[in-house]
């Protein structure tokens, strides 16, 4: 995030966040969305590591890869969603300095949309082929890996840009208490 958009930040860094007396219950509950995508990023990466080490059964990539790449994608889709339409309105209307910011991280959505895209088109023609029965090697888990990095990445840089400019509006105006 382009330094001019952390200004609300250096005033108030994220290691003062819980203390501070406009932190409260929605800002709390939209933090763990964000361990909760990151959580299920690095389990989809590590559940296609651990196949491609000959630690795991097809079957099981498959199960994991399945229950857990959909909750990933309907959720982050359903966040989203929200804050295009609910959250990231609200805070440019309380503070239009940070528009760019907000500008910067819908763009990421859009980026997130086509690589979750990809991510679930590669997964359904693994679990298609499972459930016909079919091996498909090495490569197209390997391709899903790469693909879940990239989720991975995305949302690491997206979801602490993100934080560190909502949050800093959130407390500064007392908004969402």
């Amino acid at each position: 995030m382009p330094e001019a958009f952390r200004i609300l930040l250096n005033e108030t860094p994220r290691d003062s966040w819980e203390t501070h007396p406009s932190f409260k219950t929605p800002t709390r509950n939209w933090l763990g969305a964000h361990r909760m995508f990151r959580r299920l990023a690095e389990t989809i990466r590590t559940t296609l590591e651990t196949h491609l080490e000959n630690r795991a059964s097809f079957r099981t990539t498959v199960t994991h890869l399945s229950y857990y790449g959909d909750a990933l994608v309907r959720n982050l889709h359903g966040h989203h969603n929200f804050e295009d339409t609910s959250y990231f309105p609200e805070l440019r209307k309380a503070d239009p300095r940070f528009a760019g910011g907000l500008e910067i991280l819908e763009r990421d959505h859009e980026i997130l949309d086509r690589v979750l895209h990809d991510f679930t088109q590669q997964a359904n023609g693994l679990i298609t082929q499972f459930q016909n029965n079919v091996l498909p090697g090495e490569r197209p888990i390997a391709d899903i890996h790469q693909t879940s990095l990239a989720i991975e990445r995305l949302l690491q840089r997206h979801l602490a840009d993100e934080e560190e400019l909502a949050v800093p509006i959130i407390l500064h105006h007392r908004l969402r208490g």
